[in-house]
């Protein structure tokens, strides 16, 4: 890789050009890629057309399409031009757009054909997305001269994320925090020009941009992208066609194929039920899993919410190349991690060199308490509001990350959960729901769980393996009391795995999929959290009470 002078995204789609050139950067599963050196001179062709639409460095300019090659030049194009990039999440709603654009105040918007449908009347002028990598007949323009210098603490985008917990925040990036971040992303892995990675994660959100996009465009390899959702019937093929050497994941994607096609094939196995011969099964069955991710994968990173411990034992058991992370689109947003083969069970790993983190008024007997972060990473603040900001800085100067968590003797990071989140039982012990999901989530009849405390107890809404509602629903028996018996059943098998004052009084059907962030965590605040009862949420039937409760 090539020494940045500047911790900024000029400098890295400059540098990148010159050195990489030829070799393919970005480009469509399948399709023809589009080069290094193409690649800047399409993202100095925008700067341009801005610079000839009016817009002076510094006016925001927002990015809304799905993953594409072209969104890889719009983002450069905008920031290295000097412009704020404001990236909108294609998740979002009608609504939820207008209120970004007039939020962050945006003077135009490159968009994609498939969502400019969301755009109200008072849209900003549109640039169509798929107009930035088209063939031109003029010659390329100098990107050296049309990127000038900039600061690295100018401000480069606005995020806008809905979070877990409420209303979108407006989180300022400067230059720093984001190539910083990318470039520190290195002593965890480092990228070779002949990697090959898929990205399958929006890249308006922070961790794909970052990690899946910044470090990449930095150190060479070639990013591909799929046309289409990524469900199992178009990644599997696209695995077997780019055969990637670097992926970043969800939780979500990992579980699910563990336990809709590992799992099953393994427990039909006799002597798996024999804890002599599991770990050695596992082994065959991950050398199975990596070829049908393509078989070269050295490196895949997972993010953005905890992954289930029964999962995570079976990558360990598998030497599959898995990895954690941990950080937050305020942090740019890696904060800890390790390189695979190094990890520790439910951990996170170190904090990342160059980043600093303390553990607020740990509790004595646990060494839990709040995470707190500094580092060349942590955003300046929230756009236009800086009564947010306040309370996430302390006088001293650390991020309040929110969560909870504590390190081990060998400096190991490991997180509780969200402070927010806790719970504090009636005896006076800290609860964490994210622990009993995981539990829940690992039994055979759940896809997906929530717990909660209401004035009788824990609660949890359980959302049932789709599979299984319809097997059930072609039985003669009534299907409301299969579901009361299953729903009990799955609520004294885990209260049987846990303390006294976790156990949870009643399970409640889920019968929509929960609403999800990008990063795929359930979105806390749109469900009964102790406010009221769960069959008032309107998506809920039966309740069982815990009889035995302790």
């Amino acid at each position: 890789m090539y020494t940045l002078n500047s911790f900024n995204l000029r400098e890295v789609i400059v540098n990148s050009a010159r050195h990489y050139g030829d070799k393919a950067a970005v480009g469509f599963v399948g399709g023809e890629p589009t080069s290094y050196k193409q690649l800047g001179a399409a993202a100095a062709r925008l700067a341009l057309k801005l610079r000839e639409d009016g817009l002076q460095p510094g006016d925001k300019v927002a990015l809304l399409s799905e993953n594409r090659p072209e969104w890889v030049a719009a983002y450069f194009g905008i920031t290295a031009g000097g412009f704020i990039g404001v990236p909108i999440l294609t998740d979002f709603g009608a609504e939820q757009i207008g209120n970004i654009l007039e939020h962050a105040g945006a003077k135009a918007i490159v968009v994609s054909e498939k969502s400019r449908t969301k755009l109200g009347p008072q849209a900003p002028p549109v640039i169509p997305i798929e107009s930035l990598l088209t063939p031109v007949t003029e010659p390329d323009p100098n990107i050296e001269e049309v990127f000038q210098p900039l600061d690295e603490n100018n401000l480069a985008v606005i995020l806008y994320t809905s979070g877990t917990t409420g209303n979108s925040k407006g989180v300022m990036m400067t230059h720093k925090n984001l190539v910083w971040d990318a470039w520190a992303t290195r002593t965890i892995i480092r990228q070779r020009r002949n990697d090959r990675l898929l990205s399958i994660l929006p890249l308006a959100h922070t961790y794909e941009c970052t990690i899946g996009m910044i470090g990449p465009i930095m150190q060479g390899p070639s990013i591909w992208y799929l046309d289409r959702p990524p469900v199992a019937s178009v990644l599997i093929p696209a695995m077997e066609t780019v055969r990637p050497t670097i992926m970043l994941t969800v939780p979500m994607i990992i579980e699910k194929t563990y336990r809709a096609s590992v799992k099953p094939s393994l427990e039909k196995i006799k002597l798996y039920h024999n804890p002599l011969f599991r770990k050695p099964l596992n082994r065959i069955a991950g050398k199975k899993l990596m070829k049908r991710f393509g078989g070269k994968l050295r490196f895949f990173g997972i993010g953005g919410a905890a992954l289930a411990s029964d999962v995570e034992q079976f990558l360990i058991d598998a030497k599959f190349p898995y990895a954690i992370g941990y950080g937050l689109t305020e942090t740019a947003p890696l904060l800890a991690g390790c390189a695979p083969h190094k990890t520790a069970l439910r951990s996170t790993g170190p904090v990342m060199k160059g980043v600093s983190i303390r553990i607020a008024d740990p509790n004595p007997e646990t060494g839990e308490g709040e995470i707190q972060a500094q580092g060349p990473n942590v955003m300046p603040g929230y756009y236009k509001d800086e009564a947010k900001t306040a309370e996430v800085f302390t006088d001293d100067g650390w991020f309040r990350t929110g969560d909870l968590g504590f390190f081990d003797k060998k400096g190991n990071l490991y997180i509780r959960g969200r402070s927010k989140a806790m719970i504090l039982s009636s005896s006076g012990e800290n609860i964490y729901p994210e622990e009993l999901e995981s539990l829940l989530n690992s039994h055979e009849y759940v896809a997906e769980s929530l717990v909660y405390s209401d004035k009788n107890g824990l609660a949890a809404l359980v959302q049932l393996k789709p599979e299984l509602l319809e097997k059930m629903e072609s039985m003669v028996q009534d299907r409301v009391e299969d579901v009361e018996v299953m729903l009990d059943s799955i609520r004294k098998e885990i209260n049987a795995r846990v303390a006294s004052f976790s156990k949870i009084s009643k399970v409640v059907l889920q019968k929509e999929p929960f609403e999800k962030t990008p990063s795929q965590k359930i979105k806390r605040f749109l469900y009964p959290m102790g406010k009221k009862e769960s069959s008032d949420a309107g998506t809920n039937t039966k309740k069982t009470e815990d009889k035995d409760k302790a």
